[in-house]
Formats: structure tokens, C-alpha cells, sequence
């Protein structure tokens, strides 16, 4: 193993300097992203009894009563809170993409072909190995990954255009490989629902990570793309301590909630699998046995498991939260990382990046496969059917989604009175959303749900020269 160097000098990773936690967010900082030329420090320069520059202080008459100093200023001491810095929050900014498929050809992943509707994550965990990916956008990596959100606002039409080129063979489709597509704003823009959507039309399998509970919000489709071995889900549960789960991933939903959604896609039929996911030594590795029992326990039938990754600025963002959090272990916690990674804070080789080496990779090795043993878990490997597929429609045209399955459902549903009430399955676009061609939806289209609807709207749409978010 390669000599790591202990020594800790003071500066900005010391624990005396890191930045003090956000409440609801996981990184504490925007950190500078590795194409940023240039960097500001907020400091301050002394010039102001109370704490803050010079500049932010209203100077204040000298109203002594002796009058030795008349027409003299004298600068408050104490602080003015117009300076205090508002908390970051969340916006969405819509865009349209080129394309939704993305290809790897990893050895350690076990799909190549993923979809991502959303750039940026609001679940704001601060391991998100995923996180360097907003440089490429000119933002930061920390705060900004949280709260600037990009969604791919004609994300269905653009799959199902590269669905129907000719020649195209179907691979399960990874959802949520990179961002969770069920993070808080799903609700609004209901993204991934018309994902799912086209992914029973066109009979695609799909495999489908998320830490969040609104997945249950689809069981419908969930349940018709099980019966014909279309689906499996994943549920990653980093620890059942939903003191630490605020502070490591605060917008996820609550663990408790995670393994209800275990369940509750378990009663309906659809295959669910846990990830422990990641380990994180001496934060939430001695719970990875307590994940697994409970696990089984919801229904689930698979399970796997991946060590802390550092790549890129999650390494200082990491660092931050630890000195933020845990200023007691922080260094503790950072040498067993570097001994899961050669002596480094990440390794990015295929088949050591995901697992570790060392002896301390072989002990959670060892753990895990004696729980899933016992616990009976992961016995077959379930195989989705790719036979099934057929190519989508053209634009306009309204499959009926649940035909093929035993389900019957919403196909054939009639138009919602005039006057009345949006149903649950309609999908309306989120106040003050435009479409590509940066035109307002209009507000005043009557409601209507189902397959037929949907299409009614889409004519709708056509005809005054606007592409719905989610038709």
C-alpha cells in the first residue's frame, strides 16, 4: 500500500475553518469547479467594530451629550442583519435536449444504456458522485447542484424519437442513473411518469434507483410493466438513523418512508432491490447488516452495496461536511478512505472505484455476502424481457398504455366534464413552464385525463404552434 501522508496543516480543511452547516441542504459551500478561471473570498477587512465591512454599515450622527465631537459618525456595533446572506433556494430552469440516451461501456455497471431527465439534484446529498457533472454547465459542483435544477423539459419526445429510429435494439434503460428522478420538483414536472409512460407503450424494460418514496406514486405503472417482466426497482437506504439521513442527504425522503415504498411495490407485484449505497466508514458502515434485515423484511429480493466515492470537488465538498458534522471523526474517516483507495481519496479504476481494496474492502466484502446468505437475498438474478419491444408510435398518435397488461385501466377513461376538477392522472405542466419554443402553456384548457386526453391536448398544443411538456 502506498505511504499516505497524516499531516492535517491548518486551512481550509481543518475543522476551525469549514463553513458552518445549511439547514435542508448538504453541501455547506459553493465550491470553485474545476473550469473556473478565477475565485472570490467573502473576508473581512476590519474596518467595522460590529464584524462586517465598512460598506455594509449605515454610519449613525454622534449625538454625545457633552458635544466635544459635533458633526462626528461613529459606526454601530451591532450587527446589521440586512447583511445576513438569504438561504439558497430551489429553481428550475427548463431545457430542450438533443437526445435523452446516454451509453457507457463500464465494466462495473450493469446497464449501458441510462436516461436522466434532470440535471442537478435536490435531495442535496453530499456524496453524490454526480455532483462534478454541473461544471460542465459553469456551475459549482456545492450549493448550486442542489439549487439550480435544469429540467429536460421534452425529455419524452426525445427518447421516443430515438426509440423509433430504425435499426434500434432495446437494452434495459437505466432511469435515475446519475440524478434521482424522483427528487422533490418530479412532483411538479412529472418527468419521469411519461418516461414510464412510453416505457409500457413501446413494452421497453426499464430499471429504475432512487432514494425517494414518490416512486410509489406510479405503482400503476410500475405494476403493468412488472407483469410483463419489464422492470425492476432499486432503492438505495444509506442508513436508518433519520437524525444522520438529514444531515447526509436532507431532501431525500425519510428512511422509514424509503422501506414503506419497499413494501408497497412488493404487494403490487414489482421486483425491488436495496443499495446500500455508500458506505462510508465509521458514519454508517456498521449498519449495513440492520439496512439488509429491514430490507428483507419491507419484501425486497435483491441487494447490493458501493464504498464512498471522492471524484473531482466532492472530495473538498466532502471534507467540508465532515469538518461541519463530525469534526470529531473527520480525519478518522478520511485515512480508512484512503485505505479503501491505495493510499488515495479516490480511485477511479474500474473494478476497484465501486468496492475498495485492501483488507478493510474484503472485511464489508465478507459482511455483506453473510447477510445475504442468511438473509436469503439475491438468490436469482432476475433477467428483464427485451423480446416485448415494439417501436413507438409517431408524434400525436395515442397508444393505449395498458392494453397488453391485466390491469384495464385509464385507456378508455372519458374526458372530465367541463368545469370540474383536473383528475389524477392528468398531466399538467407546472405553473409559469414553457414550452420549447419559450411560449407559456396556456391556463385555460380544460381538463381532461387518459390516454384520449392527452392526445386532445396535444392537438390542441399543435394547433396553437406549442410542443406540451408532457404529451
Amino acid at each position: 500500500m502506498a505511504r499516505t501522508d497524516h499531516s492535517f496543516p491548518a486551512g481550509s480543511g481543518s475543522p476551525a475553518a469549514a463553513p458552518a452547516a445549511l439547514r435542508g441542504r448538504g453541501a455547506v459551500t459553493n465550491v470553485r469547479h474545476r473550469f473556473q478561471r478565477d475565485d472570490r473570498v467573502q473576508v473581512d477587512d476590519g474596518w467595522s467594530s460590529s464584524g462586517l465591512p465598512a460598506d455594509f454599515v449605515d454610519s449613525v450622527p454622534d449625538n454625545s451629550p457633552d458635544g466635544s465631537r459635533p458633526g462626528a459618525v461613529v459606526i454601530p456595533i451591532l450587527p446589521d442583519t440586512r447583511c445576513t446572506p438569504p438561504a439558497p433556494k430551489t429553481t428550475v430552469t427548463a431545457e430542450e435536449a438533443r437526445k435523452m440516451l446516454s451509453r457507457n461501456d463500464s465494466p462495473d455497471i450493469p446497464f449501458d444504456v441510462a436516461v436522466n431527465p434532470y440535471r442537478g439534484c435536490e435531495h442535496g446529498c453530499v456524496y453524490c458522485y454526480a455532483r462534478p457533472t454541473h461544471s460542465y454547465l459553469g456551475y459549482s459542483p456545492g450549493l448550486d447542484f442542489e439549487t439550480r435544477l435544469v429540467a429536460k423539459a421534452n425529455a419524452v419526445e426525445a427518447l421516443r424519437a430515438e426509440l423509433s429510429r430504425p435499426g434500434y435494439k432495446p437494452s434495459p434503460i437505466n432511469i435515475g442513473s446519475a440524478t434521482d428522478a424522483y427528487q422533490p420538483i418530479e412532483r411538479d414536472w412529472r418527468l419521469t411518469r411519461g418516461l414510464l409512460e412510453l416505457m409500457l407503450e413501446t413494452r421497453h424494460p426499464v430499471t429504475i434507483v432512487t432514494k425517494n418514496a414518490l416512486v410509489a406514486r406510479d405503482l400503476d405503472l410500475l405494476a403493468a410493466l412488472a407483469e410483463q417482466n419489464l422492470v425492476v426497482v432499486y432503492i438505495s437506504i444509506t442508513t436508518l438513523d433519520a437524525g444522520m439521513a438529514r444531515t447526509l442527504e436532507p431532501r431525500a425522503a425519510a428512511p422509514w418512508r424509503r422501506l414503506e415504498a419497499v413494501r408497497s411495490l412488493t404487494d403490487a407485484g414489482v421486483p425491488v432491490g436495496v443499495l446500500v449505497a455508500p458506505v462510508i466508514p465509521f458514519i454508517n458502515d456498521e449498519s449495513m447488516e440492520h439496512i439488509l434485515q429491514e430490507s428483507k423484511a419491507a419484501g425486497a429480493h435483491y441487494a447490493s452495496y458501493t464504498v464512498l466515492r471522492l471524484p473531482w470537488e466532492v472530495k473538498t465538498l466532502f471534507e467540508d461536511w465532515l469538518n461541519a458534522h463530525y469534526p470529531d471523526r473527520a480525519q478518522r474517516v478520511l485515512h480508512r478512505i484512503e485505505d479503501l483507495r491505495n493510499g488515495r481519496r479516490n480511485d477511479p479504476n474500474f473494478g476497484s472505484r465501486m468496492r475498495g481494496t485492501g483488507i478493510w474492502a474484503d472485511l464489508l466484502r465478507q459482511r455483506f455476502a453473510v447477510a445475504t446468505r442468511k438473509l436469503g437475498l439475491n438468490r436469482h438474478r432476475l433477467a428483464l424481457d427485451c423480446d416485448r419491444f415494439q417501436p413507438p408510435a409517431g408524434p400525436g398518435a395515442t397508444a393505449p398504455l395498458f392494453a397488453a397488461g391485466a390491469t384495464g385501466q385509464a385507456a378508455q377513461a372519458p374526458a372530465t366534464a367541463s368545469g370540474a376538477g383536473p383528475a389524477a392522472s392528468d398531466f399538467l405542466s407546472p405553473v409559469g413552464a414553457q414550452a420549447s419554443s419559450g411560449v407559456p402553456f396556456p391556463s385555460g384548457l380544460p381538463a381532461v385525463s387518459g390516454a384520449y386526453g392527452r392526445g386532445a391536448r396535444q392537438l390542441r398544443a399543435m394547433a396553437a404552434g406549442q410542443l406540451s411538456l408532457f404529451d
